[in-house]
């Protein structure tokens, strides 16, 4: 542990899954597991490792990278501060189903399998929370694969927006009526993978609603300049 950890209580105490252990409980388990900083671009662990700790964003940015077979790598996610991963590799103790890349400067915290196991047992509330973010899990993954077979790729890039600017965007003009702001240092190629297309063809999305006035672009920078045109569109 270090200086300020103060952090891991805090980010703890809003996770479902360690909030109901309460003040003690999320102290105790604050105090079992470490946290650790990574530079962007570091890998925290790689697809195939083995699935032996779970983890938790204090600070920054990760996105979960899915390798197939012929080398290509397709963006799942993204997570900020407050959310997990590496649940499914806990759960049947096989190895990790995907890679996990720092997307910026982050801080992670992490807790072993026989910790949380431990802790399990002690609050069995805790089981029905891990769960809980299990079944969340499978159902996002579900839709983000309804959402490749059903929605061509402007609805989804649309989809995707919203949905990024509800997570991790900023209110743009100062007030949320005026739209979001979306700067999450994510290439093009990151974005591409996320909708699940091909960079120019995520480009010509791209522009496709910057000239509809839904939003503007400025590099990595997106501000969503009309949040519910964007929702109709995901629609469509």
């Amino acid at each position: 542990m270090e200086i300020g950890d103060e952090r891991v209580t805090e980010v703890l105490s809003s996770v479902p899954l360690f909030a109901v252990l309460g003040e003690a409980g999320i102290a105790a388990a604050a105090a079992a597991g470490s946290s650790r900083r990574h530079p962007a671009g570091r890998y925290v662990f790689h697809q195939g490792d083995p699935g032996d700790r779970l983890y938790v964003v204090l600070e920054g940015l990760v996105k979960v990278v899915f390798a197939t077979e012929g080398g290509a790598e397709i963006v799942l996610d993204t997570l900020g501060p407050g959310e997990t991963f590496g649940e499914i590799a806990l759960l049947d103790g096989a190895p990790r189903s995907a890679s996990i890349v720092a997307a910026a400067p982050t801080r992670l915290f992490s807790l072993s399998r026989e910790r949380l196991l431990a802790l399990m047992h002690e609050h069995p509330e805790l089981t029905d929370q891990f769960l809980l973010s299990l079944g969340r899990l499978v159902r996002r993954l579900t839709e983000r694969a309804a959402d490749t077979a059903y929605l061509d790729l402007g609805a989804r890039l649309a989809k995707v927006l919203v949905q990024l600017a509800g997570k991790h965007g900023a209110p743009a003009g100062g007030g949320a009526s005026d739209g979001a702001v979306i700067d999450l240092r994510l290439t093009q190629s990151d974005l591409a993978a996320l909708v699940g297309a091909s960079r120019p063809a995520l480009n010509r999305a791209l522009h496709a609603l910057a000239a509809r006035g839904a939003i503007a672009i400025d590099k990595r920078t997106i501000v969503l300049r009309d949040i519910e045109a964007l929702r109709r569109r995901s629609m469509a």
